[in-house]
């Protein structure tokens, strides 16, 4: 069996390098789209380059998406608009790696990531899985490599073999939950499945690596762009988010409470030895990372 790792790029050039040298082993390809446009819809200029990861040039397909959806509102009048384009966008940008897997084996795996999503191929687990759906629950960190958010487990990266994949999407939006036999409900559904393993052991999540101009620039171009505009939060407050460590995003409040953008938890500091190898082995690589 072969694995096929997939992953979006806007402009995460140490997250990938970080990506490509922890998978490396593992993978025979790994497909990076980008698009042309932002989640917000911005137009942009292509990121991704392979010549700055000579080391991986001969595995990647990098594939450049050079349009819209074609099912776009054409009116953007309000936030539930702009978040129903973002989803088309970030739903297009998946689906747009089915052309690089066409030619794979039935039996190769499909995974299928964030860049910033790194699952663990080491686990014993996984290794032993034979289920139909394999979910990685990730261990969560933010600003910084050993800054944990120690609140909320992540369930990132999501993977099945190719005979199994009904679509990118699909594959993206399924429930991050294993349901018994008798649920009757999931063979009717698209995103409910019996067959799956949850890796416990997932991996990494790494958000929001970066100076507060870049953070200012993703979360002013991401899905939820429109409700970032409303928190009215500046480059000088995400600076001091990420010099104190906090987490200011409430991932457990209602999406229409505007309060859900001043959190204010502490994340917590964590040994080393919770991390990728290749990050311990690097950590003077990636000083400026730590903690």
């Amino acid at each position: 069996m072969k694995i096929y790792d997939c992953t979006t790029f806007y402009s995460e050039h140490m997250m990938m390098d970080v990506r490509f040298s922890i998978l490396d082993k593992y993978v025979e390809k790994f497909i990076v789209t980008e698009s042309i446009y932002s989640h917000s819809g911005k137009k942009k200029k292509l990121n991704f380059d392979i010549k700055n990861y000579p080391k991986y040039k001969n595995k990647i397909i990098y594939l450049v998406i050079d349009k819209e959806p074609n099912d776009l509102i054409e009116t953007e009048n309000d936030n539930i608009s702009k978040r129903l384009n973002s989803i088309k966008r970030i739903e297009l940008s998946y689906n747009y790696m089915k052309q690089a897997v066409k030619d794979v084996a039935e039996d190769d795996l499909i995974i299928l990531s964030d860049n910033d999503e790194i699952p663990n191929l080491d686990s014993k687990s996984f290794l032993k899985s034979k289920k139909k759906v394999i979910l990685f629950r990730q261990l969560f960190f933010y600003y910084k490599f050993n800054l944990f958010y120690d609140l909320l487990p992540w369930y990132g990266s999501k993977a099945c073999k190719k005979k199994s994949l009904k679509s990118f999407s699909w594959l993206n939006n399924l429930k991050t939950k294993k349901y018994p036999f008798w649920r009757i409900d999931t063979y009717f559904s698209k995103n409910k499945m019996i067959d799956i393993e949850i890796i416990k052991d997932g991996g990494w999540h790494f958000t929001n690596l970066k100076s507060p101009k870049e953070l200012l620039e993703k979360f002013e171009n991401f899905g939820h762009h429109d409700e970032f505009k409303e928190s009215k939060i500046t480059i000088e407050k995400l600076k001091s988010y990420i010099d104190e460590g906090i987490v200011f995003y409430n991932h457990f409040a209602d999406q229409k409470d505007l309060n859900k953008w001043n959190f204010n938890y502490k994340l917590k500091k964590i040994n080393d030895d919770f991390l990728p190898e290749y990050l311990i082995r690097n950590k003077d690589k990636f000083k400026n990372w730590f903690r």
